[in-house]
C-alpha cells in the first residue's frame, strides 16, 4: 500500500485530496497547522500530523513523524489579490507561489535520475475554499484608489465566474498526477484551468 503526505487538509483541496486518496487505497498523511482528526473518515490508513509551512521546526518535525512516504502534494498556501506596490512581504509569498513552475519543471528533470516524478497541479479560480475567504483579509488596502479602474473588472470576474473548480476537481486531477508513468508535468484541475491551459 502506497503511502502520501498531504500538506493544508483542514479544509477544500487539500481535505478532499485526502479522503479521495483514502477512498482508494492509500496511507495517508494529512497535516494541518491544527490537527482535526474528526474532519476525515476514521480509518486504520490515516494518519493526522501537526505541520505549519512557515515554521522550520514544524516542517522538521512533521518529516521525522512521516517517515517515508511515495507522494507529497505541497498544497497549503493563501491566496491574495491586490496591487504589487501596495502588497508587503505577502507579495513575494505570492511571487514565490508562481516562481514554483519554473522550479517544478526543473526538479523533474533532475530527479528524474532518481527515478521520482515530480507533478504540477494547477487548479482555476475555486470560491467555495478557505483559500478564498482567508485571503479576502489580507487584500485590505491592496486596491489604491489609483488601481480602482483595473481592479474592478477583475473583482466583478470573481464575483460571476463562467467557470470554477471544485475540491473534487482538485482531488481526482492529484489522483491522476500522483499515477502518471509519464513524462506529463503540469495537470490544469478544473474546467476553468482546463480552459485557460488549452488557450495558451
Amino acid at each position: 500500500m502506497q503511502t502520501i503526505l498531504i500538506t493544508g487538509c483542514s479544509s477544500s483541496y487539500g481535505l478532499e485530496t485526502a479522503r479521495h486518496f483514502l477512498a482508494n487505497g492509500w496511507n495517508v498523511i494529512a497535516t494541518m497547522r491544527t490537527p482535526r482528526e474528526h474532519i476525515l473518515p476514521r480509518s486504520e490508513s490515516l494518519r493526522v500530523l501537526p505541520l505549519d509551512v512557515t515554521s522550520e521546526d514544524s516542517i522538521a518535525a512533521a518529516d521525522e513523524a512521516a517517515g517515508p512516504i511515495d507522494a507529497l502534494v505541497n498544497n497549503a498556501g493563501i491566496g491574495v489579490v491586490g496591487a504589487f506596490e501596495a502588497t508587503p512581504m505577502a507579495g513575494v509569498y505570492t511571487a514565490s507561489k508562481t516562481a514554483i513552475e519554473g522550479l517544478t519543471g526543473s526538479v523533474a528533470f533532475e530527479l528524474a535520475a532518481f527515478n521520482i516524478r515530480v507533478k504540477l497541479v494547477e487548479p482555476g479560480y475555486g470560491p467555495t475554499m478557505a483559500f478564498t475567504s482567508n485571503g479576502e483579509s489580507r487584500m485590505a488596502g491592496l486596491i489604491p484608489e489609483a488601481y480602482a479602474p483595473f481592479a474592478e473588472p477583475i473583482f466583478a470576474a470573481f464575483a460571476q465566474p463562467a467557470a470554477v473548480t471544485t475540491e473534487a476537481d482538485v482531488a481526482e486531477v492529484v489522483w491522476r498526477a500522483a499515477n502518471d508513468l509519464t513524462g506529463q508535468l503540469r495537470f490544469p484541475a478544473g474546467p476553468d484551468a482546463v480552459a485557460l491551459a488549452e488557450a495558451r
